[in-house]
């Protein structure tokens, strides 16, 4: 026969087992329908528009939580309000995110990245031309229910084209898109609100989307994976039974996005009113912070690789996002000149371990199960998300940002204990 199994680690589930590799051309008709075979330049290709589709969403998702300044200084809401309306997004996710997933399983990467990136402009241009906040944040949350279609199919995309001992470096490089949209969007969207209004602003976040949309439905082509008649029923199986490995990766992630949250959405409001500075130049030190925070997702990731492990790391990282808050939480007190790079620290370390934990998923759950366990992933870490900013809003407006920031400190320590050891069969 000419077909055979290619594959230098038997163990990945993603796309080793059951698939058919291309045979030497002479004698073979097989098409191309194996990773190995596949060139770089597809390969990386898939990476990059993967991550483009992503940042945009990000831009949308994150992005709103640039608003604040503007909402609570001309516009008269107070902190927890304006969180409110800055979770809108995160809300919407989680209504849809393990929906998109079990969509991704069934039908595919390309459909879901640009059908979502389409809507998720149209929500955008809603939301710009509401009159009514009530109404601009009903389409925010629609935005979001959209916007969510980028996170499992993205992670997807990457994973299902790169071989176990890549993934780690890729996957954190695709997880580079969160930091960097908050970026471009601390970089873009406080300006236009401050000097064009809300509404304005919000035309920035729909114009990315749009050529998102527009970039997926030309470029992307979907992974292959073996079918599903012809796969073995260990793929097929439920991978949250007889198992808490995943459930405990959920946990943990939980945990760990409270404080990058707390710092990504009041990183720009706490510089304005409580350190006197101008929103382009606290924009600014955001933007530099979250580009930062993108390359340490692509160290943390190219270090798994190294290690051998994606959970190991995950528990160095609590330990060092539990003290850079603490730090914070110290060096703002006092107000010591060191709260500023103790804050980009913060920024940098509770970003890291995202990119860990959606690759361990991945691999974890299989083929046919990936893109509902990334979509629960998602789930959970973002009905966190939008419930973090007013609850640390009204905070903050009690107690101050000192106390905030301790109280952020405690979230990473509760993690530790729930980071799971590595599974003896991991991939790579």
């Amino acid at each position: 026969s000419c077909t055979r199994v290619l594959t230098e680690r038997p163990a990945d589930p993603l796309n080793a087992r059951s698939m058919p590799a291309q045979c030497p051309p002479r004698g073979c008709d097989h098409g191309r329908v194996a990773v190995d075979t596949i060139s770089t330049v597809r390969r990386w290709m898939m990476l990059v528009i993967a991550l483009f589709a992503t940042l945009s969403a990000n831009v949308f998702i994150n992005g709103v939580a640039f608003l604040i300044p503007t909402l609570h200084t001309r516009m008269g809401l107070d902190l927890a309000k304006a969180g409110l309306v800055s979770a809108m997004p995160s809300f919407g996710m989680v209504l849809t995110l393990i929906a998109w997933g079990y969509l991704v399983d069934r039908v595919g990467e390309r459909l879901v990245l640009t059908l979502g990136s389409a809507l998720t402009t149209a929500a955008a241009l809603a939301a710009a031309a509401s009159q009514s906040l009530v109404v601009m944040s009903v389409f925010l949350l629609l935005g979001g229910m959209a916007a969510a279609s980028s996170n499992s199919a993205s992670g997807r995309l990457v994973v299902g084209w790169f071989p176990p001992e890549r993934r780690g470096l890729v996957m954190g490089i695709r997880q580079t898109a969160q930091p960097l949209g908050v970026g471009l969007g601390a970089l873009v969207i406080p300006r236009l609100a401050q000097s064009h209004g809300v509404g304005f602003a919000l035309l920035f976040p729909a114009a990315v989307c749009g050529v998102a949309a527009l970039v997926c439905a030309v470029g992307v082509l979907d992974p292959p994976r073996p079918p599903r008649a012809e796969a073995p029923a260990d793929d097929l199986a439920n991978p949250y039974r007889g198992s808490g490995v995943l459930w405990r990766i959920h946990a943990v992630s939980v945990l760990l996005v409270v404080p990058q949250c707390v710092v990504w959405t009041f990183t720009l409001v706490w510089l304005i009113t409580d350190r006197g500075w101008s929103a382009a130049s606290a924009g600014g030190l955001v933007t530099v912070a979250q580009v930062l925070g993108a390359l340490g997702r692509v160290a943390a990731g190219r270090w798994s690789d190294w290690m051998g492990s994606r959970l190991r790391p995950i528990r160095i990282i609590a330990v060092g996002a539990a003290a850079s808050m603490l730090a914070l939480a110290v060096a703002d007190w006092s107000d010591s000149a060191l709260s500023i790079p103790v804050m980009i620290a913060a920024s940098v370390i509770t970003v890291s371990d995202n990119g860990l934990a959606f690759t361990a998923i991945a691999e974890l759950a299989g083929p046919f199960w990936s893109g509902r366990a990334l979509g629960a992933q998602n789930t959970s870490q973002l009905l966190t998300a939008g419930l973090t900013p007013p609850l640390f809003g009204a905070l903050i407006g009690g107690l101050g940002f000192p106390v905030a920031f301790a109280v952020c400190a405690l979230f990473p320590v509760a993690a530790l204990p729930l980071v799971p050891p590595d599974p003896p069969d991991r991939p790579g």
